[in-house]
């Protein structure tokens, strides 16, 4: 079984969100307080879902950065009432794998969550794809440069993989939020753009031709 750590400072929603994660077959471990998520770092959690304003003096990104120090590779998925491109930016700059702005459904933040569990955990591929210095192990989910590991979030990963397995194809922005967040994504399209951006920033060597107005391609 799964296990999600929810951190919500709302304790109505937190006990929506959940009743709803327990049913779709997940453990859920839950945290009003940052400092009481951060206290729990340390113990297996397949997917840490983190408000970004918390009831204490923690706020989410301090449990990411404390998450990433340890995890580099755990999934995570922000929430914030505040639909601010800043916070968006800022919590996908941090390593985070989602975000959702409130108010949001239920059902939403599950279909996000069995997205990322599906990517991250249940690949059934085993394969190595070079591309010019990069090495990508599907199976592994590992990207290095001369034998130097590059952290990606799911997210990048996997955006990464639709690319390199299509050289030379041109992608819609849409598409890409298809294959990249699934059909059930409900967000801006530019989050296309802030992935493309940060993914091009880890990994310089990638040719990926902006196709102004339609989308991209990796050359």
């Amino acid at each position: 079984m799964y296990k999600i750590c929810l951190v919500e400072d709302e304790t109505d929603l937190l006990a929506v969100v959940k009743m709803y994660l327990e049913k779709a077959g997940y453990d859920v471990v839950t945290f009003t307080k940052g400092a009481d998520a951060i206290a729990y770092i340390g113990n297996p959690v397949d997917v840490w879902i983190l408000d970004i304003m918390l009831g204490d003096d923690v706020n989410g990104y301090d449990v990411i950065k404390a998450i990433r120090e340890k995890y580099p590779l755990v999934p995570v998925i922000f929430t914030s009432a505040r639909d601010q491109d800043l916070d968006r930016i800022l919590g996908l700059e941090l390593g985070s794998d989602d975000y959702i702005t409130k108010p949001y459904s239920s059902k939403e933040l599950v279909l996000r969550v069995n997205n990322i569990i599906k990517r991250v955990y249940q690949s059934t591929d085993s394969k190595i794809i070079n591309y010019l210095d990069y090495t990508i192990d599907v199976d592994k989910r590992i990207v290095s440069v001369k034998d130097k590991p590059i952290k990606l979030t799911t997210l990048e990963f996997d955006l990464l993989l639709l690319l390199v397995e299509n050289i030379n194809k041109s992608f819609s922005r849409e598409d890409i939020l298809n294959a990249v967040w699934g059909n059930d994504y409900f967000g801006s399209d530019r989050a296309v753009d802030d992935l493309v951006r940060r993914l091009r920033k880890k990994m310089p060597l990638l040719n990926v031709n902006t196709i102004y107005g339609y989308g991209y391609r990796l050359l």
